[in-house]
């Protein structure tokens, strides 16, 4: 076959081909009507290139943006350590008196010190397990998940929903699981002692002991840090009832206060209300008065939750007003704060960071973030505000959780991945990681179901490898033979 043949068959290119040309100006991609969002790079709006997700309208974030022109000029999440200028000598004294800790046995890493405290609420026994298929979560082992937590240092922990049991299967055993837990309301208990060894010492690793601590100010833990509280959901006055009546036959045995803390929900627009509260929006809010004064008469705090903070599933976007206007009225009946939910897991820290805008406009004072990470962004979202001062973060062991009325809500943010990425960036939480880890494990395990923490899944998949390098160095001993070094590093976490 001749050249010419090859050629016009495209198998050899053209010979004008490998003629030079002028550069030109790249031709750009044509425009679609999909969501905008503006550059951390550069000044100009670009547009996302996927077409797999359906527009949502409303989502350009203003170029004014406070957030924005943070992001933009820092280029990195502020430092959590106090500005230092005139302050330098009270932040040294602050340092010298800082305890040392490791972040996990498993792991040689380093980390600041001099972080704020971020309190941690753990969700997986209530919201982590309301959505599971299948048979009941047996109550026994719910009572153990929820010690195995007391133990790895979680004070708040979410146990349970006064909900109809053919609405939530998995939360009908309520009343009698709050019965079985230790009876711990309301009281104080220490954190778990820092991890103090490691399989080598820093000085045998060659790496010094900078690189395996952490560096904890106790000072910077509040003494409430230690109060234990088991929050449980009521939707209306019948749930709250159903626990008045639990507590009444309690006591009348000679028990204690079951909980001190209670939580209603409403949902930020109305299409997810009609499918997970089956009543309009504006009826919710106008029957949660009565609850919430009757539940604070009793000397029970009340949480609000807000849903779809982000995208609703049957409505598409939420508007940042509508948010902070449900908020508020949840503020105003007496909720001692709120947890705003990212029901659909669609947030991203550019839309969080209009909701938080709007917020601080509004004169909020928002302490608490909750997040679903079904498109894995929860994680980013949560620490692109902790420069704004957030304190709280509710999270679920193993990433356990979902919404039954959120379709494609599949789990919430990991416990274990909070954690880790928090105690790097030199921030508190008084949690133990490794005792965390351990715990998500067994209930991954005890469920059969895949552990959604990559954190949890990394560090135990160490510690499995140190402890069968160590069985074989030891049988190697005894024959005289002779070790290996077992150091494991943090890349590729």
């Amino acid at each position: 076959m001749s050249e010419e043949q090859d050629r016009m068959r495209g198998r050899l290119p053209s010979p004008s081909s490998f003629v030079p040309r002028a550069p030109s100006t790249p031709t750009k991609p044509p425009l679609c009507p999909s969501r905008r969002f503006l550059s951390t790079t550069s000044s100009s709006a670009i547009r996302t290139p996927s077409p797999h997700f359906c527009p949502l309208p409303g989502t350009q974030l203003p170029p004014s943006s406070t957030m924005t022109k943070r992001f933009r000029s820092t280029g990195v999440y502020p430092s959590p350590s106090p500005e230092l200028g005139e302050r330098t000598e009270a932040f040294n004294s602050k340092v010298l008196q800082a305890e040392e800790r490791m972040i996990s046995r498993e792991l040689k890493t380093k980390s600041e010190g001099g972080g704020r405290f971020i309190r941690i609420v753990e969700v997986s026994a209530r919201d982590g397990l309301q959505n599971l298929p299948g048979p009941a979560v047996p109550t026994e082992l719910k009572r153990e998940l929820v010690e195995r937590l007391l133990k790895a240092g979680l004070r708040n922990i979410e146990v349970g929903s006064f909900v109809r049991g053919d609405w939530v299967p998995q939360m009908a055993d309520t009343p009698q699981l709050l019965p079985l837990l230790p009876p711990l309301t309301g009281q104080s208990l220490p954190l778990p002692s820092p991890p103090s060894t490691r399989p080598q010492t820093p000085e045998e690793s060659g790496l010094g002991p900078s690189s395996l601590k952490h560096i904890i100010d106790s000072t910077l833990i509040p003494s409430s840090a230690g109060q234990v509280h088991f929050p449980v959901l009521v939707p209306n006055m019948k749930g709250l009832e159903n626990l008045i009546k639990l507590q009444e036959q309690h006591s009348a045995n000679g028990g204690g206060r079951l909980t001190d803390e209670v939580a209603v929900f409403v949902s930020a627009t109305e299409a997810f209300s009609q499918a997970n509260n089956h009543a309009p929006l504006a009826k919710i809010l106008s029957s949660l008065p009565p609850v919430i004064d009757k539940a604070r008469s009793l000397g029970y705090r009340v949480r609000g939750y807000v849903s779809c903070v982000i995208t609703c599933p049957y409505s598409g976007s939420t508007p940042p007003e509508d948010v902070v206007d449900v908020a508020l009225r949840l503020l105003q009946m007496g909720c001692y704060e709120i947890s705003l939910g990212d029901t659909t897991g669609e947030g991203d820290p550019e839309t969080w960071g209009r909701v938080w805008t709007e917020c601080e406009k509004r004169g909020m004072d928002m302490s608490r973030v909750a997040c679903h990470d079904t498109f894995s962004l929860a994680l980013s979202s949560l620490l692109s505000l902790l420069p704004h001062n957030l304190t709280s973060i509710d999270s679920s062991l193993a990433g356990l959780g979902g919404c039954p009325y959120s379709p494609g809500a599949t789990g919430n943010v990991p416990t274990e991945d909070v954690v880790y990425a928090l105690h790097k960036l030199g921030y508190e939480t008084g949690i133990d990681l490794d005792k965390l880890v351990e715990c998500g494990n067994w209930l991954s395990g005890k469920l059969n179901r895949r552990n959604e923490s990559r954190v949890g899944r990394a560090i135990w998949a160490r510690r499995q490898a140190r402890e069968v390098q160590e069985k074989g160095q030891g049988r190697e001993g005894l024959k005289g033979g002779g070790s290996g070094s077992g150091e494991e590093t943090e890349d590729g976490m």
